[in-house]
């Protein structure tokens, strides 16, 4: 399982291909593409707290940390869509199925 973001797909995939050639390592996901501050920072010009809730694709996000729905967004993710299809496209997985979320649950825990 490789996961997207709340408001992306997930993919199920199988390993192809040498997988000595990248360690019998894939990709976990496709990773942040501003940090937590970063992204904050971005997206609270752009976006109201409120408009968070509800994805492009129509995923409903809960979430009463109105901070962390913003450090969150998909918008502080790598798109990842390229960053399987790189992975396809070098030979190193098979996409079996595709998984788009229905509702996430954001909560941050204490320290």
């Amino acid at each position: 399982m490789i996961p997207g973001t709340r408001g992306s797909l997930s993919y199920l995939v199988i390993p192809a291909g040498p997988q000595q050639d990248n360690a019998w390592s894939l990709a976990h996901g496709a990773g942040r593409r501003w940090n937590r501050q970063s992204a904050k920072a971005r997206l609270k010009d752009r976006y109201r707290a409120d408009s968070l809730i509800r994805t492009e694709i129509g995923s409903a996000v809960i979430c009463e940390d109105k901070e962390l729905l913003y450090e969150e967004a998909p918008q502080a993710y790598k798109n990842i869509d390229v960053v399987i299809s790189d992975m396809v496209a070098a030979g190193l997985i098979r996409v079996v199925a595709t998984l788009k979320p229905l509702i996430t649950y954001k909560v941050r825990r204490p320290p």
